[in-house]
């Protein structure tokens, strides 16, 4: 992929998008609004399809009425404009599939060839499999069997996490989807990877001078990547109970943002390079020798009854469809490290939970403090200097410095200066799935998961994992509407860190100056 493509806007190729699992909460919540948000933008143009795959059977009235009812609910633009509205919905089509049919394929087959002739597409091929992981092998198959690949166009497929349960199987499912597609046509997708300000990592390290000369472990004392989510397992109890945080957060989400902010500058801002630097960090993470390792360096965690703003919650074990002695961990948090000549001696430390205090996502680089008994941190305890990303809900970047307090000789406070991307009047920012579904449809893989990463990250969690299954291995409790488990923050006091407070949990004596309104 050129620069030329990756950087101007123009409308991506134009495709049958194949939609399997149409009826879903995914298509409803996700892939439908993303879909009218590109077109109304101009970055889908006229010649496009959209099948929806489901078993259930739908007349194309009903399905057409079902996307716009996710529209009006879940897309940030409204489906307001009749004549757009109209022009966008007469490229979708339902069919009822049994996926176990290769018939239904061939059939699937004919009515893909005269979309193609309506809307005059050349025969461009995307497969966006919202299914258990269990089927991704079976419809690849099938799709192959059925002749779909058999077009004179691209053929791509996205796969939505999770991507195995551990290693093996992960292996398994991939050498299934391997036997039909080529490595660069399939597209495991990570939604974190595009979210505006993990992308935006890359920017602000590789675009700013005064960044890139002190990201290294002379100057950064600690990383700390927070994602927390106040709600509990809601109607997922059933398949939560079977992942757990580590597998659900862990393996994807937490250790891809660690990737970003951990590579080294890659060589051309080309899709294979930046995937090539984040591997490198992957197999740079120190493995846990043994089980004592684990346990010092990971911690596990389960709710259990508490309250949240006044409202009581019950416990993990009292949630639908979880068992009443699961072991499954609802939070985790670890010390990892990065053996590279870059990172060597700095922790990064992660976490992530449910039922904690507020949702958020973010990033916190603590950087070495002032040397002791040296001018000013002679005589101040001096706070370290910080630069936080905040990916989610809030977008944007903040940096803490020390200055003078107002209004004094000498005396020094801790000043943040925020830019808050998502705050600011008429931002109508992208959602995740719209830039992923987008470079797909264009061919640009960057922010999509390759099977070395997938497999790296794999080996990595299964030894914790495999750690927890012993009767010796602990399950911290912490109250609903908690920060966690005690020894969440023993793990960074050991070291002489804290967590540093995330977003809504602001420190007191910091004087802010910001585009947020604070």
């Amino acid at each position: 992929m050129t620069d030329q493509l990756k950087n101007d806007p123009i409308p991506a190729a134009g495709a049958v998008f194949y939609l399997f699992g149409a009826t879903g909460d995914l298509a409803r919540r996700k892939l439908y609004p993303a879909l009218f948000s590109l077109y109304k933008e101009g970055k889908l143009a006229d010649d496009f399809a959209v099948v929806g795959l489901a078993r259930r059977p739908r007349t194309d009235d009903q399905f057409h009425n079902d996307v716009f009812e996710s529209i009006q609910e879940f897309c940030r633009y409204d489906a307001d404009d009749s004549a757009l509205w109209n022009r966008f919905v007469e490229h979708f089509v339902y069919m009822s599939l049994d996926i176990n049919n290769v018939e239904g394929f061939r059939e699937l087959e004919r009515l893909s060839t005269n979309l193609d002739a309506k809307f005059g597409i050349q025969g461009n091929r995307l497969f966006y499999l919202a299914l258990a992981p269990e089927l991704f092998g079976p419809v690849s198959f099938n799709l192959r069997d059925g002749g779909l690949l058999e077009s004179k166009g691209w053929h791509r497929v996205i796969i939505e996490k999770p991507f195995g349960y551990d290693l093996p199987s992960a292996q398994q499912l991939n050498d299934q989807i391997s036997q039909v597609f080529k490595e660069e046509e399939i597209y495991r997708i990570d939604h974190y990877l595009g979210k505006e300000m993990v992308q935006n990592i890359e920017v602000i390290r590789f675009a700013n001078a005064f960044f890139e000369p002190l990201w290294n472990n002379k100057h950064i004392a600690n990383v700390q990547i927070t994602l927390s989510e106040t709600v509990g397992v809601e109607e997922r109890g059933g398949y939560y109970d079977k992942s757990g945080a580590l597998r659900d957060m862990g393996q994807n989400h937490m250790l891809q943002m660690l990737t970003m902010i951990a590579m080294e500058p890659p060589s051309r801002l080309h899709g294979e390079d930046i995937r090539d630097e984040k591997v490198k960090v992957l197999r740079s993470l120190r493995q846990y020798a043994s089980a004592e390792r684990v346990y010092g360096d990971v911690v596990r965690g389960q709710y259990t009854e508490g309250a949240l703003r006044d409202k009581p919650l019950k416990g993990y074990r009292e949630e639908d469809s979880v068992g009443t002695n699961t072991m499954t961990e609802t939070y985790f948090a670890a010390k990892v490290n990065v053996d590279n000549f870059r990172w060597a001696g700095v922790p990064f430390y992660i976490r992530t939970g449910k039922r904690l205090p507020v949702k958020t996502t973010e990033v916190v680089i603590e950087f070495k403090n002032m040397p002791e008994n040296v001018l000013f941190a002679s005589r101040h305890n001096l706070s370290p200097n910080l630069l936080v990303i905040r990916v989610n809900p809030t977008e944007g970047i903040y940096i803490k410095i020390n200055a003078k307090k107002p209004g004094s000789d000498s005396q020094v406070q801790p000043v943040a200066m925020e830019f808050c991307q998502s705050c600011m009047v008429g931002i109508n920012t992208p959602e995740a799935y719209e830039r992923l579904i987008y470079d797909a449809a264009r061919g640009d893989s960057t922010y999509f998961t390759r099977w070395d990463e997938v497999s790296q990250a794999w080996a990595f969690v299964d030894k914790i994992a495999a750690a927890w299954q012993a009767e010796e291995a602990e399950l911290h409790t912490y109250p609903a509407g908690s920060w966690g488990p005690k020894a969440a923050d023993e793990l960074l006091a050991r070291d002489g860190f804290h967590w540093w407070p995330v977003n809504g949990q602001e420190e007191d004596n910091v004087i802010w100056v910001s585009n947020s309104g604070k």
